[in-house]
């Protein structure tokens, strides 16, 4: 893989501290020239091959793949671009701010024959994958509660009236976006798409600062919550007629599990922490883009547009609507 990775943000400095362990072949960094003193500083700290001021400079290049990890309200318009060049592209979570621009470039990925993935790391984290083969053991599932409550240093800045993106409907912001997303993922890549969502949250200058998403199922019922204007411990659980789940780290974060039977027995699952949380993903991404995985591509893409459409149906029902849904 010769990857080229679009920004310099939190996201950016948590990849490049496991970058070494990836193997790839060459990496360039696309900054600005508002972040040239800090692109050229990671670009030396990390080892990478080059750094670019200028996408389609980038584009021309000998790269292969592109990583979005800038602003939500970019990721269609610059992955769009790079598919449009041929490229894989890997885009940072939320995959898009809405279904109709992520499936716009599923269309556009399958007629270029590139490969399109979101990072949400969930779906390869080894506890995640156990917890998939265990639900079995706590029988019939009737009751999902993930929380996922963290309160945000931006939202001290947003209530002044200095509205950063996190908090910005004009570039896709708010709790469902950057912290349910997580929860939903997680559901979701569990159960499958809901039979319905209900979205009840706490808006304030136009953006969802908080809010519960409640799923219906056929056989169960979940609530996935999210908040960025408060905090709570951070436990989740699935309930079943045989016994309960309980994690207490966000999901994208999870190493260990407890599983509780109805006669109070507890069996805890613990996974190495090793390896960064980041790395699974990344190591998977980069099979799949190698091995020209088109299958397992389409199944995780499946999945965003399924975790997408419950997003955007949830807000829209809160009259949360983003620039980027007039476009």
């Amino acid at each position: 893989m010769k990857l080229g990775i679009l920004g310099t943000g939190m996201i950016v400095k948590d990849l490049l501290t496991t970058y070494q362990q990836f193997n790839i072949e060459k990496t360039y960094l696309l900054g600005t020239e508002a972040t040239k003193d800090e692109t050229e500083e990671l670009c030396q700290k990390y080892h990478l091959d080059q750094t670019f001021y200028d996408y389609d400079v980038l584009l021309d290049s000998d790269i292969d793949t592109v990583y979005v990890a800038l602003p939500n309200h970019l990721h269609y318009s610059f992955a769009k671009k790079a598919i449009l060049k041929n490229k894989h592209v890997i885009i940072e979570k939320p995959i898009c701010a809405n279904a109709e621009e992520l499936t716009d470039l599923i269309k556009l990925g399958n007629e270029h024959h590139v490969i399109l993935l979101e990072a949400m790391n969930i779906h390869y984290l080894p506890a995640y994958l156990s917890l998939k083969t265990n639900l079995q053991k706590i029988g019939q599932i009737k009751i999902l509660n993930f929380n996922y409550s963290q309160y945000s240093s931006r939202y001290n800045a947003f209530k002044e009236g200095n509205i950063l993106p996190a908090f910005d409907y004009h570039k896709a912001g708010g709790a469902l976006m950057d912290l349910n997303v997580y929860n939903l993922h997680a559901i979701i890549g569990l159960f499958g798409k809901p039979q319905q969502q209900h979205y009840f949250a706490n808006i304030e200058k136009d953006i969802d600062t908080s809010g519960i998403m409640v799923l219906e199922y056929p056989n169960f019922k979940g609530i996935s919550i999210g908040a960025k204007d408060c905090k709570a411990p951070i436990t989740s659980t699935i309930q079943g007629d045989k016994g309960v789940i309980v994690f207490n780290k966000p999901m994208n974060q999870i190493f260990e599990y407890t599983l509780i039977d109805n006669d109070g027995h507890q069996t805890q699952y613990e996974f190495s922490q090793d390896h960064h949380r980041l790395y699974y993903e990344f190591m998977e991404f980069q099979r799949i883009i190698d091995e020209k995985d088109y299958n397992k591509a389409e199944k995780m893409l499946k999945l965003s547009l399924d975790v997408a459409t419950v997003m955007e149906n949830g807000r829209k029902q809160e009259g949360v609507v983003f620039d980027n849904d007039r476009q």
